[in-house]
Parts: structure tokens; C-alpha cells; sequence
């Protein structure tokens, strides 16, 4: 997919190749999950609780959660207030339990709901709420922060990896403004499942360890059309290295002068913790860090002299590169303020999002977003290069970073985003080179005849390079996919795929080999609305079979997993109504 972003060019590849694999390191979320070893297995008053954020960082000197502007300060103590009435366990993932050393036989305890619901406190934890502002659909909203989100503390595994754990919907805070710091069971499902089919896509993002329902009902206006219902409370447990944000940064930047050391003092928290191999970054001959901007004077940037600099180009290039892996899977984030911008490039707050089905650049599943569709599918590189800049003017603004080493930040965006994009397409196709040509064809066909993202690339790998097959039997491995074409299209089609056996040819990688390969990176399952609302419907009168074989299903997303074909079929009609396909950030 072209962008108006590549253009943008660098003097090397990759500013942070040389530190590779200790920023791999620092970035154990992107690792699969491990298998059980012979570590030993935690109970829950054993787990290793830490406290960096609170211990690091000044805090607010009021306890309440009476709701207001909260300065100076980069959180609030608070516990989780949501009521319950024998809350239930939905469902859990294992292998986030893994990341925490936690015995997965905890999950059977009767008090499990309890405390995960933040009824019962659990045992070394120091809770707190995050302040942060944002960008709101391109418009400075001032203060927004953990509304609803309660973070429990911090774990230390034994890798010593450090795992941050939030309750959402947990209650209220200072940061609630007028809302109820609740959540309902219809989007703590759809967050707990997309959080792990995300994860097992290879995709970067928060993460899920388990789903409770809360037993009291939560009054929502879904469409925000003066219709509002009560429907069933629930609280998700989420995980991440950290939650920080582009907005944790801005909040402090919009404010006086005061506050701006705040933004220095959370950039070296995050270096400190979470990017150490910059911290350690030292000036040598043999490794030195300057670059010539793209700029026409050609300015010098050397960030072995400015780690905050280094730091906001591995920013810039985790944020390209997870957005650039979104458009190679089809995923519309649909929420894409700076508040929603993890530091860590993960994927966060899970809302109206949506998998593309019929291929429409224009796609949004954000009810809000419709009349401007700011953040449509199409629109998402650039967006993340537009709140990329938004953090580079806060640094700037705190005199962390100049001009030319903001622009600089801004062009490793755009390089990184092109190059990863570029690979992406290039293995979904099982292409031996990137082909431009043959790519924009593509979605061009794909975008005309609306055929299904997933499914098409799916069937993709069934071509065979054989050029003696008929122009008629062409489109034969592709039949499922493209369905009721003309045959104005059909010619459309059957010349593409003849460029694309061409391409191939110039190839030796077996036929068979290369359809492992493509089966390897484009999936079979995806977490399609119409399948999440079926198990949101079954879950709210009390069936939670349902949410727990999707996460199982999403666990494999590239295996065939016979007997489960009809996950992968194409959505229903009903799958298009409001509510199912598109939502608001009502939830």
C-alpha cells in the first residue's frame, strides 16, 4: 500500500542495528511464549510484586477519586472500587500466566473472581491510576488518564522481566471526569480475545490474563442515540511491560514550566526500565550513532550524544513497524489518538477495532470516526506518523530533543514503516523480491471486487508457477474468494494472477515449499466481529464456552485445525448491522 510517508528517507537502514539484540532484550513481549520449564510455579501471595512507577516518580499527594485536574504528578493512588455479586471467572490465558510464574492451578481457586475483580486486594500490591492527556480525533483534550483502569503494581518474574498488571473497569478514579469507571462484559470480551489473537499473530501488544464478571449490570448508550441499557459489568486483568503512553508525556508538556521536568523524568524512566541498552549506550570508535538528516543542509544527528534522541527514534521505529505489521494482517485500530500510542510500540486499548473482511481502504469500525474516518484502515501509517510528531514536539518542548533530531525521529518513521511494509507484503505474496507493480494491482482487485483480506491470501498460496495452465482454471484456487465477479473482472483477475505466476518464476523455491512458507504468515483465523459477537451473545446469559474455544482457536492461527473450518468462513449477514461490524467508543 503506497503512503504518503515513502518518501521519507535515511542515511542507513536501521539507526538501532547495532543494538539489536540487547533491544531485543528490553522487548521480551515480542518473544512466543515460552514453554514450562522446571521454574518454579507461584502462588498468588508469592508472586514477586514491584513498585518502580510509584517508587520512581512523583505522585498526586490526594487519595480521592473525586474527579479533576490532577498536577505535578504522574498517578494517584487508588484501589479498585466496582462493585460485584459472585463474580465468575470467563476466561484465562495460560500463557500469560507464564510471563508471571504463576501456577496455573490458581486459576481454580474459589476466590480467584474475587480478587481479580479488586474486591480483595491481592497480597503486595499498590495500586494506582495513570495521568495522561492526548490527542482526541486530532484535537488536544487536555487531561484524560486511567479512567477506569487500575494498575495493581508491577511483577518481577523469574527472568526478570518486569510484568505491569491493570484491572479495567475496576472503578473510579480522578481521572473518571463523569463516567462510572466500569466496563461491560461486550467490550472486556472482545479486549481479552483480540489482546491474545493479536499476541499469537506475532503482533505486538498488551496482553490478557483473565476475564471476570463483575454480577451487577452497567448502564451503557452504545450508539450514544439517548437509547442507554444495562448490560452485564466485567473487569479484564490486562498485562504489559508498561502502559505508558505518547499522552503521559504531552499532559505534562501542555502545562507550565513546572511540569516539564516530568516529561525528563518519565523519559529516563522508561530508558531506564524498559530501552536499558540506550541508557548503556556509550561513544566509541567503532560505534558511533551519526546521521545525516534528510534535510537539505544535511545536518549531523549523533545519538550517542543525546540517549533521549536514540530513544525517540526506537520509538518512532517500533510504532512504524507494529502499524505496518496491523496492514499486513488487516487490523483497524479504530481508536488512534496519542493516548491510545503505547511507547513500546504495542498494540493498547482495544475499543471499536475491527479485522478487514471484504478489502475496503476506507474501513473504519468506529461509529464516531464515520464522518471524517480519520482512522480508517488506509489512514493508519500516516496517523501514526502524525502522533509520532506530536511526541517529538513534547520532547522538544522539554528540551530533550532539537529540531533537526526531531525531523530526524520523523524520518525514521517513515523509512522503517516503508521497509517493514514492503517485507510484510513481499512474504505474503511469497514473492523472491518486493514487486510494487504487482502489489498495487492487487488491492486495487481486492478493493474493487470487495473480496475477504484473510481468506483471499489464504487461498493465495495454492497458486501453482505452471504456465501451461488454461486461462480458465486460473482462478480455480481462488474460487472461494472471489465470488459473483463479472467476466470483465474475471479477465481483470486472470491477468493478474498469469503476472503473478510470472513473478514467481523467477523463483527455484518448490511449489510446496512456498505454501508453507505464505501459510506461515498469512493466517487462516482472524478474531472476525461476527465470531466475537457470538460468544459476547452466548456470555451474557451466562455460556462462556464459547469465549474460551476462540482463544483457544486464536492460540493457532496459522494451523488448519480441522473441524474448526467454519471459523474461517466468510461473516453472515447479520454480521453487518450496527453494533457487530462498526461500534462507538461507547463500551
Amino acid at each position: 500500500m503506497d503512503s504518503p510517508t515513502q518518501g521519507v528517507t535515511a542515511s542507513v537502514d536501521s539507526v538501532t542495528e547495532s543494538l539489536k539484540n540487547q533491544s531485543l532484550e528490553s522487548n521480551p513481549g515480542a518473544d512466543d511464549d515460552r514453554s514450562h520449564s522446571k521454574k518454579a510455579r507461584l502462588k498468588l501471595e508469592d508472586l514477586n510484586w514491584d513498585h518502580s512507577f510509584i517508587r520512581e516518580l512523583p505522585g498526586d499527594p490526594r487519595t480521592d477519586k473525586f474527579p479533576r485536574e490532577v498536577l505535578h504528578a504522574c498517578y494517584t493512588k487508588v484501589s479498585p472500587s466496582a462493585e460485584v455479586d459472585n463474580p465468575q471467572l470467563v476466561a484465562w490465558s495460560e500463557a500469560v500466566a507464564d510471563l508471571l510464574d504463576l501456577d496455573h492451578r490458581e486459576f481454580e481457586r474459589p476466590d480467584f473472581p474475587i480478587l481479580f475483580s479488586g474486591a480483595s486486594p491481592l497480597v503486595g500490591v499498590l495500586s494506582y491510576a495513570q495521568c495522561y492527556g492526548g490527542h482526541q480525533f486530532g484535537m488536544w483534550a487536555g487531561q484524560l488518564g486511567d479512567g477506569r483502569a487500575i494498575t495493581l503494581g508491577e511483577i518481577l518474574n523469574s527472568n526478570s522481566q518486569r510484568w505491569e498488571l491493570q484491572l479495567k473497569g475496576a472503578g473510579k478514579t480522578p481521572y473518571s471526569r463523569f463516567a462510572d469507571g466500569l466496563a461491560v462484559l461486550r467490550s472486556s470480551i472482545r479486549e481479552f480475545l483480540c489482546s491474545e489473537a493479536m499476541h499469537h499473530l506475532g503482533i505486538p501488544t498488551t496482553r490478557a490474563l483473565c476475564l471476570v464478571t463483575t454480577g451487577k449490570l452497567v448502564t451503557r448508550d452504545m450508539f450514544y442515540d439517548g437509547n442507554p441499557k444495562e448490560e452485564p459489568g466485567a473487569i479484564v486483568c490486562r498485562v504489559a511491560q508498561s502502559f505508558l503512553r505518547f499522552g503521559s508525556y504531552q499532559i505534562h508538556a501542555s502545562r507550565d514550566k513546572e511540569d516539564l521536568g516530568l516529561v525528563r523524568a518519565l523519559a529516563d524512566y522508561a530508558i531506564m526500565h524498559h530501552f536499558p541498552h540506550i541508557e548503556n549506550m556509550s561513544k566509541t570508535e567503532s560505534e558511533s550513532l551519526s546521521f545525516s538528516t534528510g534535510d537539505e543542509d544535511h545536518s549531523v544527528v549523533d545519538l550517542t550524544s543525546n540517549k533521549y534522541a536514540a530513544w525517540a527514534v526506537e520509538v518512532a521505529e517500533r510504532t512504524a513497524s507494529l502499524i505496518a505489521s496491523w496492514q499486513g494482517v488487516g487490523f483497524t485500530h479504530g481508536v488512534l489518538n496519542t493516548d491510545n500510542m503505547s511507547i513500546l510500540g504495542l498494540t493498547i486499548d482495544y475499543g471499536p477495532f475491527g479485522f478487514l473482511d471484504a478489502f475496503d481502504p476506507s474501513f473504519t469500525p468506529n461509529t464516531t470516526d464515520l464522518p471524517g474516518r480519520r482512522y480508517c484502515f488506509a489512514n493508519q501509517p500516516d496517523i501514526g506518523l502524525w502522533n509520532v510528531a506530536q511526541l517529538t514536539t513534547t520532547l522538544s518542548s522539554a528540551q530533550l530533543i532539537n529540531q533537526n533530531e526531531a525531523n530526524y525521529v520523523l524520518e525514521r518513521y517513515g523509512t522503517k514503516f516503508m521497509d517493514d511494509y514492503q517485507a510484510i507484503m513481499t512474504k505474503k505474496l511469497g514473492l523472491p523480491r518486493y514487486n510494487k507493480q504487482l502489489i498495487s494491482k492487487l488491492l486495487s482487485n481486492l478493493a474493487v471486487d470487495k473480496v475477504d483480506y484473510t481468506n483471499f491470501f489464504r487461498l493465495l498460496s495454492n497458486i501453482k508457477v505452471d504456465t501451461s495452465i488454461p486461462d480458465d482454471e486460473l482462478l480455480v484456487p481462488l474460487k472461494s474468494a472471489l465470488l459473483d465477479i463479472g467476466q470483465e473482472r474475471k479477465e481483470a483477475w486472470i491477468s493478474w494472477v498469469k503476472s503473478y505466476i510470472h513473478e514467481l518464476s523467477n523463483s527455484s523455491i518448490p511449489d510446496e515449499q512456498r505454501k508453507a512458507s505464505m501459510d506461515s504468515v498469512n493466517p487462516k483465523y482472524i478474531l472476525r466481529n461476527y465470531l466475537c459477537q457470538s460468544a459476547i451473545d452466548a456470555a451474557e446469559v451466562g455460556d462462556f464456552s464459547e469465549v474460551r474455544r476462540l482463544l483457544k482457536l486464536m492460540e493457532r492461527p496459522f494451523d488448519e485445525q480441522p473441524g474448526m473450518e467454519k471459523y474461517a468462513r466468510l461473516p453472515p449477514a447479520w454480521a453487518y448491522r450496527p453494533g457487530v461490524c462498526m461500534l462507538s467508543c461507547s463500551s
